[in-house]
């Protein structure tokens, strides 16, 4: 069963329960965060299994694996959606000694600079000096791209 959090805009979705997360908390971040991104429109966060990503990602990019973000921007007036598996955000939070909020929070910022048309594939590291900058001013630990060193990845 979902759990949803709609704050003005804002639709948070957890499918997949991480322990200690609300839908409330993580949508009253994604509203600073957005701002803080200059996202403007709608944007909906679904938190959800591994193998819904899995799914969402061998359907939009063509690769059958799970991933921890995706990032669908829109056409049709909002900025897009967001989906997120709880267990790659729960297994990284664990490995990189932070709380699987700080996580979800971390991949909500990383979607939503996607959605703001930052590209860590193609933009020459400009998504990673705003992302860290963004991560700083947002009190969270070391930014996606920061961490994996790989401006390439998903």
């Amino acid at each position: 069963m979902a759990l949803p959090f709609i704050l003005g805009w804002r639709l948070v979705i957890v499918h997949s329960k991480v322990q200690g997360v609300s839908a409330r908390a993580l949508g009253q971040f994604a509203v600073r965060a957005q701002r803080a991104a200059g996202v403007r429109g709608e944007v909906d966060v679904l938190v959800t299994s591994n193998a819904e990503l899995r799914r969402l990602n061998r359907r939009f990019r063509g690769k059958n694996a799970a991933t921890d973000v995706l990032s669908f921007p829109s056409a049709d007036g909002t900025a897009g959606d967001i989906a997120i598996s709880a267990v790659v955000a729960a297994r990284n939070a664990l490995r990189l000694g932070h709380s699987a909020s700080d996580e979800l929070k971390i991949l909500i910022l990383h979607g939503l600079l996607h959605l703001a048309g930052y590209d860590h594939e193609t933009d020459a590291g400009a998504m990673a000096r705003k992302e860290a900058r963004l991560r700083r001013a947002l009190g969270l630990p070391a930014a996606l791209i920061e961490r994996t060193g790989d401006r390439r990845r998903s």
